[in-house]
């Protein structure tokens, strides 16, 4: 069954590219999506379907060719100690991300699938509803609930980026051997 190594490890290397290779783009998206509030919700919701469509997916497939490739070449994982971190790294990655960070980015697109306010922020040189109306106009910017789930997607963001790092690091350089 040896002869199968090759391919399997084709479709790991091939999965870990198309599965995290897009996950460094999201900040990219994100911050365009922070600079042109009328488009975040649709840069939120690309993210959240290239996530369920590519990445999720994807992400499960390294465990199952991982699993194969340990099983085809009989590795003995307790002399691999970078390969027991390196799945141990793999395993919290996938329990964050289905977790902690998807549950974030729902909350962030339900939260901002609705129109703003009435009585909001008027066009620039346009007075505000709030100001003709002679009441006090609402505070600009996005609500305090809503910068700090987008600041807690990014610590996420930033988490798993490294994560992927290490692991692909501890896949590659094999320390210790």
């Amino acid at each position: 069954m040896t002869f199968l190594f090759p391919y399997v490890l084709f479709l790991h290397v091939m999965g870990a590219i198309l599965a995290f290779g897009p996950t460094f783009a999201y900040s990219i998206m994100g911050a365009m999506g922070g600079r042109e509030p009328q488009h975040a919700n649709f840069a939120l919701r690309v993210t959240a379907a290239i996530g369920t469509k590519l990445v999720y997916p994807l992400a499960i497939f390294q465990g199952v060719t991982g699993v194969g490739l340990i099983l085809i070449g009989g590795v003995p994982l307790m002399s691999r100690p970078w390969l027991l971190v390196a799945i141990i790294l793999y395993v919290m990655l996938l329990g964050y991300a289905f977790t902690v960070q998807r549950h974030t980015l729902h909350e962030l697109i339900d939260m901002t699938s609705a129109p703003p306010p009435a009585g909001g922020a008027a066009a620039p040189g346009m007075p505000s509803p709030a100001a003709s109306a002679g009441t006090t106009p609402a505070p600009a910017g996005p609500p305090p609930a809503m910068l700090a789930l987008v600041r807690k997607i990014q610590r996420g963001g930033m988490f798993m980026g490294l994560t992927v790092i290490v692991i692909v690091f501890l896949m590659v350089v094999k320390p210790g051997r």
